[in-house]
């Protein structure tokens, strides 16, 4: 790890090299001359609100992007099915638990990674912030989420399988109210653990973490279940297609 203050006109020392003595003096007097202060010399023409907003941003769109690519990337990898293995229409436990692991893991690493950056919201509906602010992140996180399925279509083999879908028989009722429960708890912890300051904030990620996990734990299987249903039907048409033809 690199802990070496700051000191070059770039804002960091790379590794091997001795840090010069030489501080960086900036435009602007109302900043200090401190390690802080030295991180982004590049913006240093921005006023302050602006390169808050900036950095913030930043972290937003990174920490979005990095939590949903490796939950993607879990989920499309549980999904993918080996050429010619039978699709079966009950639901697969370890892929289950594979897939909570993947979003619940991929959460807590990049919240506890980001929370000092930009809050590690990596979601609209958590977080009280000004409007501005949580109007730029908003944006961030959407722009977060669109590259990183992007980026796991291009990557791994086979159509993006991430989508989620009722199962035969759940409503829409029953399915908003569902998802609202589970929402509920994961947005009542980060609440409890994150927003109300305490000795165990520093660890808050973990329990969001855990939080998630419990979460995808209980409704994945009402969405795995369904996305194979689909493909077990349009298997099932197939069969039915293959084997009429074969027929003298």
């Amino acid at each position: 790890m690199n802990i070496n203050e700051p000191s070059t006109a770039m804002g960091f020392n790379l590794p091997g090299l001795r840090p010069s003595n030489r501080r960086i003096t900036h435009r602007s007097s109302s900043r200090p001359d401190s390690p802080k202060a030295n991180r982004l010399p590049f913006l240093d023409w921005l006023p302050d609100h602006a390169r808050n907003h900036f950095v913030a941003m930043s972290g937003e769109f990174t920490g979005t992007f990095l939590f949903l690519f490796f939950a993607f990337a879990g989920t499309q990898v549980a999904n993918t099915k080996a050429p010619g293995a039978v699709v079966s229409s009950a639901p697969d436990p370890a892929a289950l638990l594979y897939i909570s692991l993947s979003f619940g893991f991929s959460l807590a690493v990049n919240a506890w990674v980001f929370f000092r950056i930009s809050g590690g919201l990596f979601n609209p509906a958590v977080g009280a912030l000004p409007w501005s602010r949580g109007g730029f992140l908003t944006v961030a996180q959407i722009l977060g989420g669109i590259a990183s399925a992007g980026i796991v279509d291009v990557l791994f083999p086979g159509p993006l399988n991430v989508r989620t879908a009722l199962l035969p028989g759940c409503s829409i009722s029953q399915g908003l109210f569902i998802e609202m429960f589970l929402s509920a708890q994961l947005v009542f912890t980060i609440f409890m653990l994150a927003a109300e300051k305490h000795k165990g904030t520093f660890i808050a990620p973990v329990g969001i973490g855990l939080s998630l996990f419990v979460a995808e734990l209980t409704g994945r299987r009402l969405h795995r279940f369904g996305a194979q249903r689909t493909l077990t039907d349009k298997n099932r048409r197939l069969l039915h297609r293959g084997l009429c033809q074969s027929r003298p």
